[in-house]
């Protein structure tokens, strides 16, 4: 095997040798099928919520449960393998560097395996000053899957068991692999000046373990955990998903019995993200007019790239599920062409100094003399925003908007070039999908507010994690004006008319977002408003501030004794603030459900923050494709939500991130504890924990209830096998209420229905009612 792969790297060959071409094939093969067992690990910039067990998940949840706990949640490692993992990171750490380093490293367009060659020798750590090792560097093949054989064999690991050992071997750093499979697979296209794959990874990796620990190809395979842990592990669940499930039904049973379907014209009707945190505050709002609200998932149905005027940056606004097949650049508002000189120059002024602050900063020769010249002042402003964070944040606010006047921007649907923008069938189309998928496509009130929803936060590696899921890790309130653009835009609404939905001529549509730290909700006001809307708006606003002012009072009394006593308006503000609170908000702490069905069937009950809920009306949706839509891409969404804090309450070493008060920015692409350690994958400890050992959120499966027929989701489930694999396979509980019936079934393993009662939990459905799915996800 040596010999041939050397003598395809000395000896010139206009083609690639078959052989030498089979065992590449094989061994890539062998890589891909090793990684499937680690989950993707999207970068900080874009924290999107992943089930750390993604690649078991074909698995029953027990089996999976407990292969998670051999691969993962392993003992203490041997010195020899500590010191692996050392360099491993080091090296990793940075190429995969994303803006952090002032020296990068040379070379990284080859890629992560080839620029490491060309510096291992020198690297004194990996070789200890040892000739036949530097050597032995110095000779690697140029290919990564050459390296890989060649390590393999050096190794001493059998043929057969190739791909279980580099299995193992990936798990050792699981948060790495998983970034830059994430990077292999999901953004390949943003990272071709330094492009990695996991077949360069294990080549580096396998190769610094010939050198620094030549005996692990005979460390047995896997660790055992007794399964007694599993096992209770899984009895806590089921008795926690019990009881809530119950609870849960038994309310909602009671709503659909006594609850009279709405049919008065609301005056506004408000259109939140499926986000746990829109629905106390959705409830409160309701409470207070004539309002109705919806739930759909906050990226308003719209696979698109924004490109923002203010920052110049662009970033895809559409869940990972999805491709971006729009490009929409902000422009500035035709009438405030006057203030665009001014944002300009304001502009250049504050990418000048600083360039001129970080230049110093970071120079070699210049940190020292900085510090002296302007230690004092940054001192004091450090000491305010410590101490004052609220009045440093206005100030810093003010500051900017003094050299950068705010600059009134709007979404540019058209385009200006060709390959930009949306055009007018498509724009029809979107507007069509999303208010039939809402179940809005009759009874428009006055003003119609699509609210995204963003979170303002300070000095937080996981600021993306509070934000919208939905929008890639990003804020909802463009993708809300969007939506509003296109459904204002009388061809799209007389195409609208066209296929049966006859918006009335003084309905229009607006954009918000909602803070959800603070609770305050920006609404961007339409062109199209005129005196007709005034009193509607003008209420709206006005309940809109006493909506935040009781859910800040609710939320606030979550975070413990320490808001007894305190303003909870000024405390919020405070917490979002403060570059030094690990807590800012919960985030989707404690989700436990989503419900898939009318508003009315949720109206007036308290849901405690714990559902998503998404808008659906089965009798509008003839076809189905709605309520496919809604378990085939929302309700995966929440169910990787939904995992994630599963497992980073359960581990939160293993599957989470650890307390934030260790944590480490590492490359602006993920966080370390210390300055060493895997790329942590899941959430801070101070995300799923009120203390270090009193949990918040409690973990329990996905609960899914839907209100439909259980033939309509029959058939959905016996046509998707993703949609099998997690209610067969106990990933998530599906639930049913038959709206003629008026009665819940639970999906149980078998893929049959159980007719739910208080009183005995569920019963067996008879017979003549089984949907003829066995848990292996195959029809009968």
């Amino acid at each position: 095997m040596n010999a041939k792969i050397m003598q395809a790297q000395t000896t010139f060959q206009p083609t690639v040798p078959l052989a030498v071409a089979v065992d590449r094939a094989e061994i890539r093969s062998k890589v891909a099928k090793a990684a499937t067992l680690i989950a993707p690990v999207w970068p900080l910039r874009t924290f999107i919520a992943c089930n750390p067990l993604q690649g078991l998940e074909s698995l029953p949840f027990e089996e999976a449960l407990a292969d998670g706990a051999r691969f993962f949640q392993q003992p203490p490692v041997s010195p020899e393998l500590e010191a692996v993992n050392l360099q491993v990171i080091k090296w990793s750490m940075v190429f995969m560097d994303d803006g952090q380093a002032t020296i990068t490293m040379p070379n990284r367009h080859k890629g992560f395996y080839r620029a490491w060659k060309d510096l291992a020798r020198f690297d004194d750590q990996l070789h200890q000053h040892n000739r036949a090792a530097k050597a032995w560097l110095k000779a690697l093949p140029e290919k990564a899957e050459d390296a890989l054989l060649l390590s393999l064999d050096r190794l001493n690991v059998p043929k057969a068991e190739h791909e279980s050992f580099l299995k193992q071997t990936l798990t050792y750093l699981p948060g790495w692999a998983g970034y830059i499979k994430w990077r292999a697979q999901e953004q390949s296209a943003s990272h071709v000046a330094n492009p990695a794959t996991l077949a360069d990874f294990l080549a580096v990796r396998l190769a610094i373990t010939c050198v620094m620990w030549p005996e692990a190809g005979r460390k047995p395979l896997g660790s055992q955990r007794p399964q007694g842990t599993v096992s209770q592990t899984v009895a806590r669940l089921e008795n926690a998903e019990t009881t809530y499930r119950n609870a849960l039904l038994e309310t909602l049973m009671n709503s659909a019995h006594h609850l009279a379907r709405p049919t008065k014209r609301p005056d506004a009707q408000l259109v939140f993200c499926i986000d746990v945190r829109s629905e106390p505050f959705r409830r409160r709002l309701e409470a207070l007019g004539a309002y109705e609200t919806l739930g759909f998932a906050g990226f308003f149905g719209l696979p698109v790239r924004l490109h923002d005027f203010s920052t110049g940056k662009a970033h895809d606004a559409c869940p990972v599920l999805l491709k971006p097949r729009h490009d929409i650049h902000e422009k500035p508002v035709a009438d405030h062409a006057g203030q665009v000189i001014r944002f300009q120059r304001g502009k250049r002024i504050m990418t000048l100094l600083k360039g001129f602050y970080e230049d110093l900063k970071y120079n070699f020769a210049t940190p020292f003399a900085l510090v002296e010249t302007l230690g004092a002042v940054c001192g004091l402003l450090m000491l305010g925003r410590t101490l004052a964070p609220v009045v440093s944040a206005n100030g810093r606010r003010m500051l900017n908007e003094t050299v950068r006047p705010p600059l009134p921007t709007e979404p540019d649907v058209e385009g200006a070039h060709p390959e930009h923008g949306i055009a007018l069938n498509e724009q029809a189309t979107y507007a069509e999908t999303a208010l039939r998928l809402m179940g809005l496509t009759r009874n428009f009130g006055k003003l119609v507010v699509f609210c995204g929803h963003g979170a303002a936060t300070q000095n937080n590696p996981y600021a993306s994690a509070l934000d919208c899921g939905a929008c890639g890790g990003n804020h909802g309130g463009p993708n809300a004006r969007i939506l509003a653009t296109l459904l204002n835009t009388p061809q799209v609404r007389a195409r609208l008319a066209e296929n049966g939905i006859r918006i009335p001529i003084h309905t229009v549509f607006m954009a918000a977002e909602h803070n959800t730290t603070t609770d305050a909700v920006t609404l961007y006001e339409a062109a199209d408003a005129d005196r007709y809307h005034l009193p509607v708006l003008l209420r709206l606003k006005r309940d809109l501030a006493a909506a935040q002012a009781a859910n800040s009072a609710a939320r606030y009394q979550t975070f413990g004794p320490s808001a007894d006593g305190r303003d909870p308006m000024r405390e919020t503000l405070r917490r979002s603030s403060d570059w030094a609170e690990v807590r800012p908000e919960w985030g989707l702490a404690r989700n436990a459900a989503l419900i898939v069905g009318p508003r009315w069937l949720t109206q007036d009950l308290d849901l405690e923050g714990r559902c998503f809920l998404h808008s659906y009306n089965w009798e509008q949706d003839t076809d189905l494709s709605s309520l496919q839509t809604i378990l085939t891409a929302p309700m995966i969404v929440a169910q990787w939500i939904n995992s994630q804090y599963l497992f980073s309450t359960l581990d939160n070493v293993a599957y989470g991130s650890g307390s934030k008060i260790t944590h480490n920015v590492a490359g602006k692409l993920g966080v370390m504890q210390g300055n060493a350690s895997d790329l942590m994958q899941g959430l801070p400890l101070q995300s799923v924990n009120r203390t270090d050992d009193t949990p918040y959120h409690e973990p329990q499966r996905l609960l899914t209830v839907v209100y439909a027929p259980r033939h309509c989701i029959d058939m959905i489930i016996q046509s998707q096998g993703k949609l099998q694999t997690l209610f067969l396979n106990g990933w998530v509980t599906l639930v049913a209420i038959e709206p003629l019936e008026n009665c819940a079934y639970r999906l149980d393993r078998l893929g049959e229905w159980q007719r739910w009662n208080p009183d005995q939990s569920t019963q067996p459905v008879s017979d003549t009612y089984a949907t003829g799915m066995t848990n292996t996800g195959i029809v009968a």
